[in-house]
């Protein structure tokens, strides 16, 4: 019998819908190939905890990182197999069980199905956005967030965060709930593996980078508007601005400046869909990468970019001088004068700014994968040791 048993209904539902996988689902699929040989799946369905067969799991577990055409066949044959076994079981079995997403713990009964049973809940804890800057999300996600960190609290045997300053928040959160915090872990992400960029560049004149999701918080609405006055400014000279990302939430005032503003249209780009080898090669060619945000638990395009050996210039963030020390430029994000000095600065063929930043990088080593797991594999031995009598 496996260890533990992995929920995987938040990556199982995304690829079955065709969707690209997120930052989260990326932690996701990490989590899946460290502890896949050692656990079994667990799909939430029609109100069942489906857990699959050894091979199923096996089976599913290697499809999930590129799921195929016969993907959805597989899902479907694994649960219906799995789906009567699962009426009614309470898991009696003492077992790590993992939620790296999210999912599902903002319904009440999740916790309640969890402190019926024998599982050990180990989570991992991205961000507490939503409920530290609830101006930038959709509506009434605050309080489906926090009822994600109570459930957390309540039942987790363990807690692992992305960097400090997520665990600092989520520590602060429990402290002002006066709930006790379960045993926990720092544990920094690695960079997705990107593909070598392609030899050619993506367009001849010097640009600029902005990834992630259009929404509130990653503050394109400052970055459009300093385009517009670079472009007013410098004419033909001003740089070029790309944007890899989907269209997000609250986001119409950027939408419309992306779609309607004639003065943007030759000078803004916007790359909704990229595969990683379109990503690398437009992060590898770029002067650097723009990272404006308002608020992060972690920063995962920081460390993509910088793996890449692309400069960053970024919002001064606890988050981001965790990964990258010094190296990156930073700058308040509400600092319009100041990023506009640093994006002309950099766009320069010859910036002793941007080569300085290129010398800094020689020197950092960015978070790996094993050393990640070596911290929650460290957080399990110690919950074993506590829990024998």
């Amino acid at each position: 019998m496996r260890e533990s048993l992995i929920d995987v209904t938040r990556l199982v539902d995304r690829a079955m819908q065709g969707r690209l996988p997120t930052g989260v689902d990326r932690v996701s699929l990490e989590y899946v190939r460290h502890f896949g040989d050692r656990a079994t799946a667990l799909v939430r369905f029609a109100g069942q905890w489906i857990e699959l067969s050894e091979a199923d799991s096996e089976r599913l577990f290697a499809a999930l990182p590129k799921p195929g055409h016969g993907f959805n066949a597989l899902v479907r044959r694994a649960v219906a197999k799995a789906f009567v076994r699962s009426v009614g079981r309470q898991f009696s079995r003492p077992r790590f069980f993992f939620n790296t997403g999210h999912n599902g713990l903002e319904k009440p009964q999740y916790a309640q199905f969890l402190q019926r049973s024998a599982l050990k809940p180990l989570y991992f804890v991205h961000d507490l956005i939503p409920v530290s800057h609830p101006e930038y999300c959709r509506p009434g996600e605050t309080g489906r967030h926090g009822v994600r960190m109570n459930t957390m609290l309540r039942t987790g045997h363990g807690v692992i965060a992305n960097s400090a300053a997520t665990l600092a928040e989520f520590a602060a959160y429990a402290q002002s709930s006066g709930m006790p915090l379960p045993a926990t872990a720092v544990a920094l992400l690695a960079p997705a593996q990107l593909p070598a960029p392609a030899p050619q560049r993506p367009m001849e004149a010097p640009y600029f980078v902005m990834l992630g999701t259009i929404e509130p918080r990653k503050n394109h609405w400052l970055m459009l508007q300093l385009w517009r006055q670079l472009i007013e400014r410098l004419g033909e000279a001003a740089p070029r601005l790309v944007i890899v990302g989907q269209r997000g939430w609250l986001c119409d005032n950027v939408m419309d400046m992306l779609e309607r503003c004639e003065v943007l249209k030759g000078f803004v780009f916007q790359q909704a869909g990229c595969s990683d080898a379109e990503l690398a090669t437009w992060l590898g060619h770029s002067q650097a990468l723009l990272f404006p945000t308002f608020a992060e638990g972690y920063g995962m395009p920081l460390a993509e970019a910088l793996a890449l050996g692309v400069p960053v210039i970024a919002s001064d963030l606890p988050a981001f001088r965790e990964i990258a020390g010094d190296i990156p430029e930073y700058a308040d994000p509400l600092d319009g004068r100041r990023w506009a000095q640093l994006v002309v600065e950099y766009a320069q063929p010859h910036s002793e700014m941007r080569r300085g930043q290129c010398r800094k990088m020689g020197g950092l080593a960015l978070p790996t994968w094993q050393a990640h797991f070596q911290q929650v594999e460290a957080l399990m031995e110690q919950l074993r040791v506590a829990a024998k009598p």
